[in-house]
Order: structure tokens, then sequence, then C-alpha cells
């Protein structure tokens, strides 16, 4: 073969199609359209149904006096009150105490402080309420007191747990490279501490939505008015209307913490 005829027999290197090339450096969305969109439809059809039955029900006057004037939407605010503000309460607590039980000389007291928060959930939410109510009289301040010591468990255990599980070495080089310990603490160990954070506050968040329905028996308000309502005077659409709001409030306050643990967490941590 001749020189020529050896050139026209190499293949030439097949240049990227354009597809494969754009799949490579398109970046992955962090929250799909499946995860926004298949709880909101579910809830909507449970809400929808709820009010068509609603619609159809024979209803006495007790059950139309105890759902009209606006108590509804009261107790449904009431409830959403009692959650935000017991979740604040429990953030602005249990995360700089998580913090702070994993610096120095402070690490001996964290047994301690694991001991008081387990032994405020492993207590009944009703019986702590009670107490609560006993001591500090009927009003929303026992209920609120009642939730923030109930739900602070699972964000200290997490704060702290995510700050021990750091690895040493990453730690090690933000002090080589000059950072001080608040710098170390705030742009290494915390953001590779922030997805179980989350997940505790997600947990907390849960939980006190559950909790709130026990307001009422502290004078706090809430839907627990409605579910009381349905139980105590035997009238089964109040009684209904409770329970599948709270349920309904829950699975949305669970949907929208699982977005915001995948929209804080750092780009680098993501799965």
């Amino acid at each position: 073969m001749t020189a020529p005829e050896v050139e026209q027999a190499v293949p030439e290197p097949a240049a990227p199609e354009p597809a494969a090339q754009a799949s490579r450096t398109a970046p992955v969305p962090r929250i799909s359209r499946q995860k926004l969109t298949v709880l909101p439809a579910a809830l909507v059809a449970v809400l929808l149904a709820t009010w068509l039955w609603f619609q159809q029900a024979d209803l006495d006057a007790l059950t139309r006096n105890a759902l009209s004037g606006g108590q509804v939407s009261k107790a449904l605010w009431q409830h959403i009150q009692l959650t935000a503000i017991s979740t604040f309460f429990v953030l602005i607590i249990a995360i700089p105490l998580g913090i702070l039980l994993t610096r120095g000389t402070f690490r001996r007291a964290t047994p301690v402080a694991m001991a008081f928060a387990n032994t405020g959930q492993a207590t009944p939410a009703i019986g702590l309420l009670a107490l609560l109510v006993i001591w500090l009289g009927i009003g929303r301040r026992a209920a609120l007191i009642g939730m923030i010591i109930y739900a602070i468990l699972p964000v200290l255990s997490n704060t702290i747990t995510g700050l021990k599980a750091n690895d040493p070495t990453l730690l090690e080089a933000g002090r080589g490279i000059g950072m001080s310990p608040m710098g170390v603490l705030t742009r290494v160990e915390l953001p590779l501490a922030v997805p179980l954070i989350l997940a505790g506050v997600r947990t907390a968040l849960v939980l006190n939505v559950g909790t709130a329905t026990l307001a009422v028996f502290g004078g706090g308000g809430g839907l627990g008015v409605l579910i009381t309502t349905g139980i105590t005077n035997q009238r089964m659409p109040v009684l209904v209307l409770g329970s599948v709001l709270t349920v309904a409030l829950a699975l949305l306050v669970d949907w929208l913490a699982s977005l915001a643990e995948l929209l804080l967490r750092p780009r680098g941590l993501q799965p």
C-alpha cells in the first residue's frame, strides 16, 4: 500500500454526540418533579374528597354549630402557630446547645444533657402537659413549653452526632490554612453536619404537629378542639374533619421540611 492509501485507512476519532455531551454538563436538579407533585396532589385529593363528603352529609344543628363561625379556620391557624412557635424555640435552644456540648470541657456535660432530653421525650405528652398546667396554669404558655420539651431531643442529638461525625483530618486542614476555631465551625463543621441537623428539625416539626393536638387540654386551642368536640359530643363529622386536617398538616409540614432539607444541603454533599 502506498502512503496516501495508509492515511486513508486510519479512521478519524468520532466526535462526541451533542446529546451525550449535554447530559454530562447539565446540572442535576436537586428536587425532582415527582417530589414536587405527588404528595401535594394526594393531599388535594384527600381534602377534596372530605369536602365532597361534607356537602352530601346530613349535619345536625350541633355539628353545624361546632363548624360554623370560622371555628375551623381559627383552630387550624392556632395549630400552625403552636407548631411554628414551638419549633422556633426548639431550634434556638437545641442547635446552640448541641454546638456547645461538642466544644472543649463542655463535652463532659453531654451525657447529662442527653439524659434530660431523653427524659422529656420519654414522659407521656399528656402527662407532661398536665404537670405544666398545674405549675403554670391553663393557657398557651404551658402547651408551648410542653411541646418544646417534647421535641428538643431529635434536634439536640442530631446536632451533636453530626458535629462529632466530621472527619478530623478536614478540621485539621482548616486549622492548617489559618482558620480560627469559629471559622472552622461555621465553614467546615456546620456545613458538613447540615444533613443530620435538618433531619432532626424535620422530625421535631412532625412531632410538634402531633403534640399540638393535646394543647386543647391545657387551653392552647388548635385542631384538638375539633377532635375532642367530636369525641365528647359523639359527632363523627367534627371528629373526621379535625383528624383529616391534622394528618394533612403533618404530611404537608413533612413535605416542606424534606424540600428544605434538599435545598439547604451543601452541593458537595449531594448524593
